[in-house]
């Protein structure tokens, strides 16, 4: 189950692309994995292993896992590169898959090439109600600094992360085969020569989310996707819209009416760490939508 790898360039990022099972491309439709925010396409790897005999394709976004590139001012980048893969590799009739940061990152893809589409599956993708967004003078800019920023970043080895973090939240509820892969492709040796480092620095991460509130468009973007979308959503927040932790759906809940063809799947018992706690749940939830049956 080894991916083949490969580069494609996309404004001035090198960015790393996996493929599985190009044997089987041609014969069904694509399908293209897009990751949260601090995570990489690895972190796939047991979602892929259930997905049969199919054509493959996870990116690592820019400045994540092997991929290179500065922060974006702006989260329609995102969906940028993810253009830049499907035209470099041209891919059509794509099932866009998107996780967390992902999924808005792969509404933007298909709102800029939707002929590649066939449909889209977002797992609580992080497109927030409406009045979430700041006008574009705001900066889209959160106040203050995110508490990611502050991540320990070095260890002693993939080994020594892996059991640091198995036994804390939220990492304690994931699948041990997928912290395994976070782990061991999250890192790099560090220049010293000594130990491992995050490939996504915690300072990118941080920047990353603090330039969340910029892209009110996605709203307009995803009223323009003309697919199928399933959106998926895991436990509701409180009702005063706060996020107590990483644990909770930031999707706004009207999302999939957003859609002109979307449909909403709540799960109220799983967290916005579904694919990395259930792979088998989420490779299910990809295929029957892609059946054709994925609503209710």
């Amino acid at each position: 189950m080894e991916p083949s790898e490969r580069l494609v360039a996309s404004d001035g990022a090198q960015l790393a692309v996996y493929e599985w099972g190009t044997a089987a491309r041609g014969r069904s439709a694509p399908i293209l994995l897009a990751h949260a925010t601090g995570f990489h396409a690895r972190c796939w790897d047991q979602v892929v292993a259930r997905l049969g005999d199919r054509h493959v394709v996870a990116v690592d976004q820019r400045g994540h896992g092997r991929s290179g590139g500065t922060p974006p001012v702006h989260w329609g980048q995102f969906g940028a590169d993810l253009t830049a893969v499907l035209r470099a590799l041209d891919l059509r009739d794509v099932v866009g898959v998107g996780h967390s940061m992902g999924g808005h990152a792969m509404v933007e893809a298909a709102a800029l090439d939707p002929a590649r589409f066939r449909r889209l599956v977002l797992i609580d993708p992080v497109v927030v109600r409406p009045d979430f967004y700041q006008p574009p003078e705001g900066g889209g800019r959160m106040p203050g600094e995110h508490p990611t920023a502050k991540r320990r970043s070095r260890f002693a080895s993939a080994d020594e992360m892996f059991a640091r973090f198995a036994e804390r939240p939220p990492f304690d509820t994931w699948d041990r085969r997928v912290l395994r892969d976070y782990c061991l492709h999250g890192t790099r040796p560090d220049a010293s020569g000594d130990g491992v480092v995050l490939a996504c620095r915690p300072e990118y991460e941080a920047e990353v989310y603090m330039t969340s509130r910029g892209n009110g468009g996605i709203i307009d973007r995803a009223r323009a996707v003309d697919v199928p979308v399933l959106v998926v959503r895991a436990m509701e927040a409180p009702a005063d819209g706060t996020l107590p932790d990483f644990r909770y759906s930031p999707t706004w809940p009207g999302l999939a009416g957003a859609f002109r063809r979307g449909s909403d799947r709540h799960l109220p018992d799983r967290t916005h760490f579904l694919p990395m706690e259930d792979p088998a749940l989420a490779a299910r939830l990809i295929l029957e939508a892609d059946a054709g049956h994925g609503a209710g």
